[in-house]
């Protein structure tokens, strides 16, 4: 089944999910129970949606799923806390911004396992703690070497939500592939302060565009349907647009660069069978071939199209290594 229909399935399956997995676990009932805690709704076709279907894939039989979705920080705590009363044998917190509090909770049960995520790998990491490090700088890599090759005015956007340290390192990875292409390109970087304002990342896109650039590179999740709003209104062909974490080119076609896709499916599986064999503790990034992909759009040139794909072979074989930087973009 392809992602699109999956991520559609998620929606179905949702209320099901819910009236099946909740509560404290009985002792044989499952061999192994694994929660999920969200921090945004899981019907929205982007991060956490991602999370729930990775999630209702282990269930089965012998897997009892359970999750609870838009939880802010304050609150993870208490939440992993109550999975941990009900007997779940695993708890993954789906966002680095949990992370801290789930080391934290780690601490005071070492006889649960968990599994957070972390933009790099941290330092002291405990020993029943997995890592996922979504290794965001990486995937960002060839939609520079995109937008360099794919660029009439030269001059291309960075369009994100949240000035994070993980957006800092996509922004330095592009600044990375363009240098790498040789073309002569000035980015420009732009923060909405929301990673879901529509109208916010409308108004600035739409600004973007007005100063020139004909490529923007996206680190949004709703507020991407407000960005493709504004690039629509260019001609097809003067303006582009990439977006993050699954396939949302339905929003504009005609003006849809690229995507860089996420699936935490196979790697979650991957942890919950080392946690079964034994290995409480490990580290996972996702690259290409392993959580992540880069799907370039119809309409790109071949050419362009080309250098996106020779980046992530180079990246794959380990002949190009992308720097990881998080200090602040200014």
């Amino acid at each position: 089944m392809g992602l699109k229909r999956c991520l559609a399935a998620v929606t179905a399956l949702l209320t099901a999910c819910v009236l099946v997995s909740c509560g404290a676990i009985e002792e044989g009932e499952h061999e192994v129970a694994i929660a999920g805690v969200f921090s945004g709704p899981t019907t929205d076709a982007d991060y956490n949606a991602l999370g729930a279907k990775a999630l209702i894939d282990m269930e089965s039989d012998e897997v009892k799923v359970a999750y609870s979705e838009s939880i802010e920080v304050p609150d993870v705590e208490r939440v992993i806390e109550e999975y941990v009363s009900d007997g779940y044998d695993i708890v993954w917190t789906h966002g680095s911004q949990f992370y801290a509090a789930t080391t934290k909770v780690a601490a005071r049960h070492p006889d649960v396992t968990f599994i957070g995520e972390f933009d790099g790998q941290p330092k002291d990491q405990p020993e029943n703690v997995w890592v996922i490090d979504r290794n965001f700088h990486t995937v960002f890599y060839p939609l520079g070497i995109l937008a360099a090759h794919l660029s009439q005015t030269g001059r291309v956007a960075y369009l994100g939500g949240l000035s994070l340290p993980f957006s800092y390192s996509e922004v330095h990875a592009l600044e990375q592939a363009i240098a790498d292409s040789g073309e002569d390109i000035q980015l420009s970087r732009v923060w909405t302060g929301d990673f879901n304002d529509t109208v916010r990342a409308q108004q600035a896109a739409a600004q973007l565009m007005s100063d020139g650039n004909d490529i923007i590179i996206t680190s949004l999740n709703l507020g991407v349907v407000g960005a493709f709003q504004a690039v629509k209104q260019e001609d097809v062909g003067d303006a582009w647009i990439t977006v993050k974490y699954t396939d949302k080119s339905a929003n504009g076609p005609e003006h849809y660069a690229a995507s860089v896709i996420y699936d935490f499916s196979e790697p979650l599986q991957k942890i919950v069978d080392q946690i079964q064999a034994g290995e409480r503790s490990g580290y996972l990034a996702l690259t290409f071939g392993e959580g992540t992909s880069v799907d370039v759009g119809d309409e790109v040139p071949a050419e362009a199209k080309a250098a996106v794909d020779d980046a992530v072979q180079r990246i794959e074989s380990g002949e190009l290594t992308v720097e990881l930087d998080q200090s602040e973009v200014t």
